[in-house]
């Protein structure tokens, strides 16, 4: 009897301690676990960047006059050599009192020279006749020999003064009318009058067919010579400008492929990068960072599926396609750490988090690919704290 109290006091006295132990050892650590995969691995470069053409035409009016209403809208198709806008002479300056009576003066006077005119005209024809009659006269004289030949050479040189003063006077008569009719123009037209001959319009074409991408002008009015009225683009040469950060611009090459993405469509747009520019610029962020970026240049590969969903100066997402491959082995980028100077993982092995020693390789954000070290199925920690360490007990949450 004596035997067995001993041993159930033994069992419940190991019990205790057991149950002591049990309360306090530390608990396990719970963490965020993600199993080691392997799949399709894509290293890329992101930025935003914004639809341009290669070429625009602006068209400005090329010498100063009156440009007309201009009827065409951001959006209207033009045609090559289409007529875009059509300038005419700038209209006539309206006269105050002082200027209509000097204008009437000086169209009376006018008039006064061409009454004169028709006179001394009408004066000359007679002195013509008259000279035309004496030398018939003295022509018939002399075929009777009755004077010298020099008279009539007198007479002939008379007459032909006469038709030449004659011609002079008709002249005159000319001139005048037109001072008359100058005179009377700056009075009929002095008003602000435009122009209504055809032949005084000058018609302004399109330089390329395309559309309207930019109007400075609609209305009617006075232009000078270089000034802007549309803009013109063929969006046919639409493209892409993204300005990388230079550590990035370096790893793009000409000919890589592109995903364009978050222009507001669901399908993803390909293109291929064009030209990266040799020069770069600085840029300040928006959190004060002098920046240096370098511009690329990106084509579609499919133009009429980008046409349709995009226009100039629109905002887009680039992806530029750096790497990629299939079956490749990938984990995330912030399972990753250092330990004893080397990269490093905690693999949870029978509930406890043991370190092990990987060779990372390339990186795509969230993810990175991982060459040796590690095999598809392992369970990693994806977020490793400070509570957590080599041969501690976890518990994935």
């Amino acid at each position: 009897m004596r035997i067995r109290s001993r041993v159930v006091t033994v069992v419940l006295v190991l019990a205790g301690i057991g149950l002591l132990a049990w309360a306090l050892a530390p608990a396990p650590v719970p963490v965020s676990t993600s199993r080691v995969d392997v799949g399709r691995f894509v290293e890329s470069v992101s930025d935003e960047g914004r639809t341009r053409l290669r070429d625009t035409y602006t068209v400005s009016a090329p010498i100063s006059g009156y440009l007309q209403r201009v009827g065409l809208e951001v959006g209207d198709r033009v045609s090559l050599d289409q007529v875009v806008a059509t300038l005419e002479a700038m209209p006539t300056p309206a006269l105050d009192a002082r200027s209509l009576e000097q204008a009437r003066d000086q169209l009376a006077a006018a008039e006064a020279r061409l009454r004169s005119a028709q006179a001394n005209l009408l004066t000359a024809r007679a002195e013509a006749r008259f000279a035309e009659a004496e030398y018939d006269r003295y022509r018939q004289l002399f075929d009777r020999n009755l004077i010298a030949p020099t008279e009539i050479e007198r007479r002939q040189s008379e007459r032909d003064r006469q038709r030449a003063l004659a011609s002079a006077a008709s002249y005159a008569v000319d001139v005048a009318r037109f001072e008359v009719d100058t005179a009377r123009a700056a009075i009929n037209i002095g008003s602000g009058e435009r122009a209504t001959d055809e032949q005084l319009r000058l018609d302004v074409r399109a330089p390329v067919a395309g559309v309207v991408l930019q109007r400075y002008r609609c209305c009617e009015g006075a232009i000078g010579a270089g000034e802007p009225i549309l803009v013109v683009g063929d969006l046919a040469d639409l493209e892409i400008q993204v300005d990388l950060l230079s550590m990035d611009a370096v790893r793009v090459r000409p000919q890589m492929p592109v995903r364009v993405t978050g222009y507001g469509g669901e399908a993803v747009l390909e293109g291929r990068v064009r030209r990266v520019d040799p020069a770069g610029f600085t840029r300040t962020s928006a959190l004060g960072v002098d920046e240096q970026r370098v511009p690329v240049i990106i084509d579609f590969d499919d133009l009429a599926q980008a046409s349709a969903h995009l226009g100039v100066g629109f905002r887009v997402e680039a992806e530029f396609v750096l790497w990629q491959g299939e079956n490749v082995l990938q984990i995330p980028t912030s399972a990753l750490f250092r330990y004893d100077d080397r990269w490093s993982v905690f693999v949870v092995e029978e509930g406890r988090a043991r370190v092990r020693s990987v060779e990372p390789g390339r990186r795509a954000g969230l993810i990175t690919e991982v060459r040796t070290g590690l095999a598809e199925g392992d369970v990693i920690v994806t977020h490793p704290g400070d509570r957590v360490a080599d041969g501690v007990r976890v518990r994935p949450d």
